[in-house]
């Protein structure tokens, strides 16, 4: 088992890596950046679900397999979708422009680097789904429904906030002001928080003292914790929106919590 354990790893990395070089070869071909993130969100979806039911010693999917990769393909679906959506609607992402106008003449082949940094970084997600999905056990348990459970509410809030967002910047009257309707009263990112919330679910489903390998289910929540909060989600996004914002996004920083949903402060 171990080696069909690391040939997987090693499998996951190579397709990762094939799939985000075809992200790059999009983000120059087009000059949208934002083309980047949707790949990445359909890659990690596809290579994620087909992960998880990957045979091993010949053995069929068993029921925690199908329900994990179905997971796995709504989260991609319904969030890639929501992106692909927004990235037809703008000439470039913000936060890559930035990155491209610091890199100057190098920005093509820092961007390929960036992006295979990226892939890198992936590895513990699309593992953790695959670790998950062939816990040693062909029965459902009660954990594997709480981490479905744990998944679905995730999405739920995910696609709540963006709703929210897209409704509040589509209303003429809010023109220059900063969101803070709804779940975005109470955090700065409700969508970065329950994106990261949704990750808890494979530690659920896969620990177990009996299943050494379960533990590496942890690294998830824990990357994208570290992504989403201390590199490319609320750091380059937040200074894009004191720029854009100014006053009004620092009163509504002194407000509202940076990441988990908080009571808003007076």
């Amino acid at each position: 088992m171990t080696l069909a354990y690391l040939a997987a790893l090693v499998l996951l990395a190579a397709s990762l890596s094939i799939l985000m070089a075809s992200a790059f070869l999009v983000q120059q071909r087009t000059g949208n950046s934002g083309w980047v993130d949707t790949i990445w969100t359909f890659s990690l979806g596809l290579v994620g679900s087909l992960s998880a039911l990957w045979q091993i010693a010949g053995s069929p999917p068993n029921a925690r397999q199908w329900l994990v990769a179905a997971l796995v393909a709504i989260w991609s679906l319904r969030l890639g979708i929501h992106i692909a959506i927004r990235t037809a609607g703008i000439s470039d992402d913000p936060r890559y422009a930035s990155f491209a106008k610091e890199w100057g003449l190098n920005a093509p082949r820092r961007m390929f680097i960036f992006l295979q940094n990226q892939a890198l970084g992936t590895i513990p997600l699309a593992f953790a789904i695959f670790v998950a999905a062939h816990f040693p056990s062909d029965a459902l348990r009660l954990q594997d429904l709480a981490g479905a459970s744990i998944l679905l509410i995730a999405i739920a809030g995910e696609a709540l906030a963006d709703a929210q967002l897209k409704r509040f910047r589509n209303d003429p009257a809010n023109q220059g002001r900063v969101c803070n309707v709804g779940l975005w009263r109470w955090s700065r990112h409700p969508n970065y928080f329950f994106e990261w919330f949704g990750w808890l679910a494979y530690p659920v489903i896969g620990l177990s003292a009996d299943y050494p390998w379960g533990f590496a289910t942890l690294l998830a929540p824990i990357f994208m914790y570290w992504i989403l909060v201390h590199v490319t989600g609320i750091p380059p996004l937040e200074e894009q929106m004191l720029r854009s914002r100014g006053g009004r996004y620092r009163d509504y920083q002194l407000r509202t919590s940076r990441f988990f949903p908080l009571p808003p402060r007076a």
